[in-house]
């Protein structure tokens, strides 16, 4: 992993032009490593007739055969033994089945340099305590899906004062627990310190939207924060344009545009997508991008719409180097006015339930071929 720990202790996160080389050079030696580890990830690329220690140029990344998300959710890939997997995680399961992902001790270490240095650029970091509010689920042991972890892993950027969480165990499961929620939301408008939400954009806008129904307003303290992550998933027919979402936030919070965060991330591709103050969402060094046609899966030109083909040399315990996602987007090249010279992500939304069907059967045919 020497490659892959050298990339992930970069400083410039937002420079493809000084990572290039280096995040090359890991992919291949992930690449290696699962085949020597993953019996069936080393199948896949047999039949792909791809030898990853052929790897020589950024193309031939276009090449490597790309797992989609859906195969996951029927087939448990791992290339470490289950006993050294020291945190396991599952996606939400919104579709009816659920991938079972582990972190082995090397892909923590590795998720630690990239949330630390993430984190430090889009100053998330603060040691003013905090009041947090998660528009989500409330911990406990038998809850394993990343969203839960990681938007309890989220109030550790600053000292919690205090945790709200909208979904709360009771004796028969979770309950909503708006209540609760406005209640936290009375509190942290009248503290000193600041306030900070994380949640699903759904959620957060339902809940705005009764606030202002109800005509209840606060201003919150300085330096509080309205957190987005997870996407709009099955409420997606509602989503609202952000500019609209922005004004609502102002409007019933009193906190402006600059302290809207939004994150994009998914546990079969654990890397941390951070919105910059335009909204854009830049290609870290730890990851790629491909978008590509739905139809036959060739890579698209900058610009186009297609389906979005992640990349990452991240994970050592699962073969996640090149996945699939089931979710429409368009990369950008040209210059973003916050001044990171990577490309950004424009995330467009889910492809229809009809088109999941299409796309995974291609996504099999294609695995399938030899």
């Amino acid at each position: 992993m020497k490659y892959t720990r050298q990339l992930f202790k970069t400083k410039d996160i937002y420079d493809p032009e000084k990572t290039d080389g280096l995040f090359l050079r890991a992919m291949k030696e992930n690449a290696i490593f699962h085949d020597h580890h993953c019996e069936e990830y080393r199948r896949i690329l047999e039949e792909f007739d791809f030898r990853p220690d052929e790897i020589k140029g950024m193309e031939d990344l276009v090449q490597l055969p790309f797992l989609p998300m859906l195969y996951f959710k029927h087939n448990h890939l791992q290339s470490v033994p289950e006993k050294k997997q020291l945190i396991k995680a599952t996606s939400s399961g919104t579709s009816g089945s659920m991938s079972r992902i582990g972190f082995d001790l090397n892909t923590l270490l590795l998720g630690k340099d990239m949330v630390i240095r993430v984190g430090k650029y889009h100053r998330l970091w603060s040691v003013k305590p905090v009041n947090y509010i998660i528009f989500g689920y409330e911990p406990t042991r038998e809850n394993k899906t990343a969203v839960s972890k990681t938007a309890y892993g989220f109030t550790f950027f600053a000292p919690a004062r205090s945790r709200t969480f909208a979904l709360e165990k009771g004796r028969s499961g979770y309950e909503l627990r708006w209540d609760r929620v406005f209640q936290a939301m009375e509190k942290a408008s009248k503290s000193s310190f600041p306030m900070r939400t994380i949640g699903f954009p759904a959620y957060t806008w339902f809940l705005l939207k009764e606030m202002e129904k109800k005509g209840i307003r606060y201003r919150m303290p300085p330096g509080s924060m309205v957190t987005l992550g997870g996407g709009w998933k099955q409420f997606y027919a509602q989503k609202v344009e952000k500019e609209e979402f922005y004004q609502l936030v102002e409007k019933v919070l009193g906190i402006d545009e600059s302290h809207v965060v939004e994150f994009f991330g998914a546990v079969e591709h654990p890397i941390l997508y951070t919105d910059c103050c335009c909204h854009h969402f830049h290609i870290p060094a730890y990851s790629r991008v491909i978008i590509r046609n739905p139809d036959d899966f060739s890579p698209l030109p900058d610009g186009q719409p297609g389906l979005i083909n992640l990349l990452t040399p991240m994970m050592q315990s699962a073969p996640l180097l090149s996945v699939m996602t089931d979710d429409l987007g368009i990369l950008h090249r040209e210059k973003c006015p916050c001044g990171a010279k990577a490309p950004w992500l424009e995330i467009i939304g889910r492809v229809g339930i009809r088109d999941i069907v299409t796309c995974a059967a291609g996504a099999e045919e294609y695995l399938q071929k030899g």
